[in-house]
């Protein structure tokens, strides 16, 4: 009876991990891809977008992070001033 009541509580609990895990891989996921077509329609050179789109694809998750925090230019209004 106390094995029963512990499996039945367990498994909500590992079911609304497993759900947690699954919509972070779904972020994770449309982030690469979100990364891989701006590197493609970037307007860098041929030599730089295949060198940045090895790093997006290769390194999955980690390699669209590090194009992001140092490639991808902020668009509209903002960003860093220029220096004097």
């Amino acid at each position: 009876m106390i094995a029963e009541l512990a499996a039945m509580s367990v498994a909500p609990a590992a079911m609304g991990m497993f759900v947690i895990l699954g919509i972070i891989v779904l972020l994770a996921s449309i982030f690469w891809i979100w990364m891989i077509i701006d590197v493609l329609t970037s307007n860098m050179e041929t030599g730089e977008k295949v060198l940045w789109f090895l790093v997006v694809f290769l390194l999955h998750l980690l390699g669209a992070i590090i194009y992001f925090v140092v490639r991808r230019q902020p668009h509209g209004h903002g960003g860093t001033p220029a220096l004097r």
